[in-house]
């Protein structure tokens, strides 16, 4: 048997360690699955940008729609009562929910013919359409309170607001201050103020009443008109 030389061996042991080639259609398998992941990629970072920019846009629209509707509402009510008109600054700011509740009746006519039912010198005067005949004393006793207190007390006067405690029924009354009230915001939602008219206020005070502060001779309210200027 022929012997072989030491360079064929070597040459024979390097075939044998050698990797064998890789085929084509490993390549292409290799090259979909790159591809489908840098179309996954692609996919997934275009539906976020675009859901970026729908909620940038919603959120722009949005703020304009609520500032829109914030503009909308009326700045100021003339109350205009068989004494006189009386036009009142709405705090929309400060108590918008209260002033939105006042609005809504103003626009369904609920304060027309409404009457002053209850007036206390230096104190309020109220409008209401529902009577309490059990809170003729606790209006007693108000009054009698409020005549002998120092009125550079805290709250002021001509001061627009309605009352905390719900009357079935009774809907939205209505409470103007003839003097500065220290616990006002206890008792009274407020949610204006008096800018015209503070003379008829004044005069609606001064009207004769019975012993429990009710006005004589009627004095009511005609209608309310909302307005954005005076």
């Amino acid at each position: 048997m022929a012997r072989i030389k030491p360079q064929a061996l070597l040459l024979q042991s390097k075939k044998k360690k050698a990797p064998s080639g890789v085929s084509v259609p490993t390549i292409i398998v290799y090259f979909l699955i790159v591809a489908v992941m840098v179309f996954s990629l692609f996919s997934t970072y275009k539906y976020w940008a675009r859901r970026s920019i729908v909620q940038t846009q919603d959120g722009i629209s949005n703020r304009k729609f609520i500032e829109r509707k914030k503009s909308d509402t009326p700045n100021y009510a003339l109350i205009s009562t068989s004494k006189g008109q009386i036009t009142v600054e709405l705090y929309k700011d400060g108590s918008p929910d209260i002033v939105n509740e006042f609005i809504d009746f103003s626009q369904k006519g609920h304060f027309k013919g409404m009457q002053f039912t209850r007036v206390i010198k230096n104190f309020v005067i109220q409008g209401s359409k529902i009577e309490s005949p059990e809170a003729t004393e606790d209006w007693t006793s108000r009054g009698k309170h409020y005549s002998q207190l120092d009125t550079s007390l805290k709250h002021e006067a001509f001061m627009l607001g309605t009352s905390k405690a719900t009357h079935e029924g009774g809907g939205f009354d209505l409470f103007i201050t003839t003097a500065p009230i220290p616990d006002l915001n206890d008792k009274i939602n407020v949610f204006g103020r008096v800018i015209k008219g503070e003379d008829v206020v004044q005069e609606i005070e001064e009207v004769d009443t019975d012993d429990h502060y009710r006005p004589k001779t009627p004095v009511q309210i005609n209608e309310v008109t909302l307005k954005h200027k005076t």
